[in-house]
């Protein structure tokens, strides 16, 4: 007998399954979007000064906005998308690949086109997110 199911012979355990870590409606692509326009407004703010500490700080924020990308598209690419999607859109991998490729570039320099690349890149996978839902929620189109 294997030790869980020792377990849940001694103990009232149900079993609970969901298609995401949580149950549905607790990832959206839009966590990765608010960070990548704050990638790149930090990289336009930074060509809009010349007070040195401003930049510094505009490099600072944007590195770890980028980051934060890279996290929230990894989640989603990993917690949300299962087996069936990447049937129904085989192009999924490549494009969540190179998104974070996207934010990374984005956190290497001030160039605001880095930051507009990444923004489009996530709009490609938050178009497929939203399909598989069956479209956007009324409080994301209002």
């Amino acid at each position: 007998m294997r030790l869980t199911s020792m377990i849940r012979s001694l103990v009232d355990i149900p079993v609970v399954d969901a298609h995401c870590d949580l149950m549905c409606g607790v990832y959206y692509p839009e966590q990765a979007r608010i960070e990548a326009e704050s990638v790149h407004q930090c990289a336009v703010k930074y060509h809009d000064s010349d007070d040195e500490v401003f930049r510094a700080r505009c490099i600072s924020i944007k590195e770890e906005r980028a980051e934060l990308v890279k996290h929230h598209l990894s989640v989603l690419w990993t917690d949300y998308f299962k087996p069936p999607h990447l049937e129904e859109y085989p192009e999924l991998h490549e494009k969540f690949w190179l998104a974070i490729k996207a934010a990374g570039d984005a956190k290497k320099t001030m160039d605001p086109q880095a930051g507009e690349d990444l923004l489009a890149k996530i709009d490609e996978i938050a178009e497929i997110f939203w399909a598989t839902k069956g479209g956007k929620p009324e409080w994301l189109t209002s």
